[in-house]
């Protein structure tokens, strides 16, 4: 059984906090006595009586990056973990790819990310302990569309490699968590568009449905956790089996 007082005098700093899986996140985290830190780009988002502390960024603007990092080392300390929970994505196809848009996906999900994470864990290597756990996607693993985004969080995933294997023997830990679609506001336009549209995904889950934020937050509450104290360099899919076969193809051609 998980102890309660798990995170018990760690400081957590979450980004992407006021949104569907970082509110997951951070709620887990605190339940289990994390002090949590929470990045997001506005003070409404974070609203959570599970946050002792907060702090309000854009991971586009670099100013503003420089300035929470800054602020979060003089106010809440060097974290214990950092979790890197903060993307969007819009271009869903090649077709709806433009010189904006794939930079603007790939400011977002790979560079702002990567300005943000390296100070802390940098200041993280300097007291020789820390713990990473970056929110990537299946989209990285194999291609389900949004090209820009995924090719961003492809990115991250060999981030996460390069801080497990250069900065091991300074303490730190580093993985990935890979998450397939999670009914969060996210796919609020897709529905708006299609409602019938939940309906014909599941069909594509091995699990006959979609994972839902609190079975991601569990997955990173692992991997930031002692109990994973041996475990570094992983991506790790939370996807209902997405990853692991296409099961339209035994269903419509093996089983036709």
């Amino acid at each position: 059984m998980v102890s309660r007082a798990e995170f018990e005098g760690k400081t957590v700093v979450v980004t992407g906090a006021g949104g569907g899986l970082g509110s997951a996140i951070v709620a887990l985290l605190n339940e289990r006595g994390a002090r949590v830190v929470g990045c997001d780009q506005s003070n409404e988002a974070l609203a959570s009586p599970h946050l002792a502390s907060h702090h309000v960024f854009n991971l586009l603007d670099r100013a503003s990056v420089q300035t929470a990092i800054a602020a979060i080392l003089d106010k809440d300390g060097v974290p214990d973990i950092l979790i890197n929970n903060a993307g969007w994505t819009r271009a869903e196809t090649i077709a709806a790819l433009t010189p904006d848009k794939i930079e603007h996906e790939l400011d977002l999900n790979l560079t702002g990310v990567m300005m943000f994470a390296d100070p802390l864990v940098k200041a993280m290597a300097r007291r020789g302990s820390g713990n990473v756990v970056f929110i990537s996607s299946v989209n990285a693993i194999a291609h389900f569309g949004n090209p820009a985004y995924a090719a961003a969080k492809a990115g991250i995933n060999a981030y996460a490699k390069s801080i497990a294997v250069e900065l091991g023997r300074s303490g730190l830990r580093a993985n990935v968590v890979c998450p397939g679609s999670i009914r969060t506001a996210a796919w609020d336009h897709r529905l708006a568009k299609d409602p019938e549209i939940l309906g014909r995904l599941q069909r594509l889950y091995p699990l006959g449905r979609i994972v839902n934020a609190s079975e991601v937050a569990e997955a990173v509450a692992f991997l930031a956790s002692d109990r994973a104290s041996g475990v570094t360099g992983v991506v790790m899919p939370v996807d209902a089996g997405l990853t692991a076969g296409c099961l339209p193809f035994i269903d419509d051609i093996l089983g036709a």
